[in-house]
């Protein structure tokens, strides 16, 4: 048997059939635990949406961060089976996991990065530009330090002077950015460190770490309609996703639902327009902001409350689409109940949950 990390005051996890054992942190879930300790632990998104980190919980007890029921099937669920990148230890542990099918990620790798653009988009959204130490690869194999990405991926930012990193999707289809640039969007959360830290003062100039690509929340092949469902930064994924989608004109009917609080709190307005104006002309693309804090505005003509309120108000057939859900988790989770209740297959709904520290606060309690 084989001790990893120091000893302190933690829940242990006993890792089987390996035999190694490690220790987490408060707060910590199965998944970082085991990064942490140097395990070469299966995983993809981190978010509780691939299913890449299903593990058997054979010993001692969890709390869920995401709903577990949403990625597995009602059998994997009576058998133990757990997703550790959502898992919280509440007690000591005993899971099992083949540890030699793990593979780092083709292209998953550490990159130095120059920040040099810095734009307020909204009262609470900057959008960053970083210069990466190595140009990004267009085609074929990824260079020595960086990877290509999907459109709908996200990387790991890490700076100096913050202990943890933080992830965020990338803001721009590959092919829309400048040669060795990415794109990101940060949305300022009270008490966030890294997001407190970007929004502080402008960063142009600062060095910054990523660590990439993740994530399996990308455009499916298809053909009936797709639903698109954003909030806030959630935007970042979504864009990405239609960008692209645009770019290889997609034959297929795109709806777009985004909420936001305020008229304030709009963005990429004129982007939208520019993706309607290119987006292939035998099908339609929709974009629909809906504002929470405006319903009684009288001079707003458009949607108000709750983007998931309007959902079945669509001109849609709902079971025959692909949603993409991209944003906090009650939208989410909200949308998610909406879609299956109106008859959407579960295995066509796609979303990028962002759990940031006011979750995390919330969990830990």
């Amino acid at each position: 048997m084989f001790i990893f990390g120091k000893k302190k005051k933690t829940h242990t996890i006993e890792v089987l059939p390996s035999g190694f054992v490690i220790e987490a942190l408060p707060g910590q879930t199965v998944l970082q635990a085991a990064l942490e300790a140097g395990l070469q632990y299966p995983h993809d998104c981190r978010r509780g949406t691939c299913g890449q980190c299903r593990t058997r919980l054979l010993d001692g007890e969890i709390k869920e961060q995401t709903d577990f029921s949403y990625t597995l099937s009602d059998d994997e669920l009576q058998e133990g089976v757990i997703l550790s990148c959502s898992a919280l230890p509440k007690s000591s542990l005993v899971i099992q996991v083949d540890l030699a099918s793990s593979e780092r990620t083709p292209g998953c790798t550490s990159c130095e990065g120059t920040v040099t653009r810095y734009k307020h988009l909204a009262a609470d959204i900057i959008e960053i530009g970083v210069k990466l130490e190595k140009s990004l690869p267009r085609t074929g194999d990824p260079c020595g330090n960086c990877a290509p990405y999907v459109a709908g991926q996200f990387a790991d930012i890490s700076v100096p002077g913050i202990s943890q990193p933080r992830s965020y999707s990338f803001a721009a289809a590959r092919e829309n950015e400048k040669e060795g640039e990415v794109s990101f969007l940060v949305r300022h959360v009270p008490g966030g460190e890294m997001s407190g830290w970007f929004h502080a003062q402008d960063r142009t100039g600062e060095k910054i770490q990523l660590k990439g690509p993740y994530g399996s929340f990308y455009l499916r092949e298809g053909n009936g309609p797709v639903l698109c469902i954003a909030g806030g930064s959630g935007m970042s994924s979504i864009k990405s996703l239609l960008e692209h989608a645009c770019n290889r004109q997609v034959e297929r009917d795109v709806v777009f639902l985004f909420g936001a609080r305020t008229r304030e709190d709009l963005y990429y307005l004129d982007l939208m327009q520019r993706l309607k104006s290119r987006w292939s002309k035998k099908h339609t693309f929709e974009f629909i902001p809906v504002l929470s804090g405006e319903t009684d505005a009288g001079d707003w003509k458009g949607l108000g409350g709750l983007v998931t309120d309007h959902i079945r108000d669509l001109e849609l057939d709902l079971p025959s689409c692909q949603a993409y859900l991209s944003g906090p988790p009650e939208m989410i989770d909200a949308a998610v109940e909406v879609l299956v209740n109106s008859g959407l297959p579960g295995d066509m709904i796609f979303f990028d949950k962002y759990l940031d520290s006011s979750h995390v606060e919330r969990i830990r309690k």
